[in-house]
């Protein structure tokens, strides 16, 4: 089972979700999306909670209110880190979570430490909480068959562009070829002009 927030902060809403437990958790850590931003609180367990980012977004563009619902949803979602003030919230994107047979269910490292953003929440912000929990939503989705779906359709829209791109460069050397025949051509005929208007004397005489 997979949670579902609107973060109504911003319009249009950006959505939240993160697993029931540390199972779900872990399928969503595999598969997960690259646009998918990971919060959690940090050296404590909680819920991990993800971030969609939209079209073209980064994470360094999103809206600090939805940082700040994202972080006030992973700590209100930790048994240790709720109870706490001043704890630190870190997150990065989905492609920098590393995951090893090592570690526990649930667990994560980073690829790139560099990578990894953090904020500080002073404490638990109720009115936020309260406004998240009033749009959520328990669905059951196929998480890897969802993450197929959008590497297909994305595999697609590269060929499609990739297609495009062939297309536009076929017409650009046709372009370039007509416009060299072209200047061919009009040589040619200027060559022509200056043959019909040479009778082949140089005589400067006037008789």
């Amino acid at each position: 089972m997979v949670f579902y927030f609107e973060s109504t902060a911003v319009a249009p809403p950006a959505v939240l979700y993160m697993g029931v437990d540390k199972y779900e958790n872990e399928d969503l850590i595999k598969w997960g999306w690259p646009e998918d931003v990971w919060f959690h609180v940090d050296e404590v367990s909680s819920a991990h909670v993800y971030l969609r980012l939209r079209p073209g977004q980064t994470i360094d563009d999103i809206p600090s209110a939805v940082i700040e619902d994202a972080a006030q949803l992973v700590k209100a979602n930790s048994i240790m880190g709720n109870k706490m003030n001043d704890v630190n919230i870190v997150y990065t994107m989905w492609s920098n979570l590393k995951k090893t047979t090592s570690m526990d269910v649930g667990q994560v490292g980073f690829f790139k430490q560099s990578e990894v953003k953090k904020i500080k929440v002073a404490k638990r912000v109720n009115d936020i909480i309260n406004r998240l929990n009033k749009t959520k939503k328990e669905e059951h989705p196929d998480l890897r068959a969802e993450r197929e779906k959008r590497d297909r359709l994305e595999r697609e829209d590269k060929k499609k562009l990739l297609r495009e791109q062939k297309d536009k460069e076929k017409e650009e050397e046709k372009r370039r070829k007509e416009e060299a025949e072209l200047r061919s051509y009009n040589s040619l005929m200027s060559a022509d002009n200056m043959s019909k208007y040479d009778d082949g004397n140089d005589s400067d005489d006037f008789m």
